[in-house]
């Protein structure tokens, strides 16, 4: 007797996760196996740590973070150099976090668009995505210019901060841009960040009107950025869109021609993974 194709679908996915799939209590997750991976995320965001910090940072015994990271050294996740006793991540786990831009094509299908933006602009042009309540960098392609933006795939920003990540806001409800202020907070990067609620709410509402955000020196000191959000098939807002460069080359009365740029730019690459827009 054949299976039909749905008694097929089930057995597969019965094969795939258990039925509690979904259950994230105690009795289905592993100790210390979430203790490595804590480790891994604290050595990714402090870039470099010796023995001792890590266990600081990480409020484990110096016994116990050693141990997951002779282990996690044996699997190339990690790596040890004995000059400067300091623990990075490795090869290993760069490997294994690229097949998370290979599963989608949103890297691929931008790559053309973020050079054509470029050249068009004469600016670095940036892919980026919410992960955690923050922009995460996905892709970039430099400007020729000397002087240049520089956010290296991997790299994590804050969200109010950023002109990708207030142009994601910007998309969101109310809702969740309180959950994210309420997690990350809003730190004072320079003279301009912005760093209480009204004036955030402010920001994404005329970012909304535009159609693009404005990051005027807010993180960084005389470097500005224009972003557009990137929508899918559902309509939702799943990546962004930016430039960005030193402010004495983004002067306010250019502002609205990067914009422009920038927005259509994102209509693109919405298109080009299946939005109707």
């Amino acid at each position: 007797m054949v299976d039909s194709p749905q008694k097929s679908t089930e057995s597969r996915r019965a094969r795939g996760r258990p039925r509690d799939w979904h259950d994230k209590t105690g009795q289905n997750t592993i100790k210390s196996l979430d203790r490595a991976l804590e480790m891994l995320d604290r050595l990714s965001e402090i870039g470099g740590a010796t023995l001792s910090e890590l266990a600081e940072a990480t409020e484990q015994s110096p016994a116990t973070v050693y141990r997951v990271l002779i282990t996690m050294e044996g699997r190339g996740m990690v790596e040890f150099n004995p000059a400067t006793q300091v623990w990075n991540v490795g090869a290993r786990a760069f490997l294994i976090g690229s097949w998370f831009l290979r599963r989608t094509n949103l890297v691929e299908r931008a790559r053309p668009i973020l050079r054509q933006l470029m050249e068009a602009t004469g600016e670095t042009a940036n892919l980026g995505m919410e992960r955690g309540g923050q922009v995460l960098f996905l892709s970039q392609v430099e400007t020729h210019a000397s002087i240049r933006a520089f956010f290296p795939p991997g790299t994590l920003s804050p969200m109010h901060s950023s002109g990708i990540g207030k142009a994601l806001l910007a998309q969101v409800g109310a809702e969740r841009v309180r959950d994210i202020v309420r997690d990350h907070g809003l730190d004072r990067f320079t003279a301009h960040t912005l760093t209480d609620l009204p004036s955030l709410e402010r920001d994404l509402a005329a970012t909304r009107t535009r159609g693009y955000s404005i990051d005027a020196e807010e993180r960084n000191e005389g470097m500005k950025c224009v972003a557009s959000p990137v929508f899918d098939i559902h309509g939702e807002a799943v990546a962004g869109l930016s430039v960005s460069g030193p402010a004495s080359r983004i002067p306010d009365d250019q502002i609205a021609r990067l914009g422009g740029e920038v927005a259509r730019a994102a209509t693109e690459l919405s298109r080009a993974i299946g939005a109707d827009r």
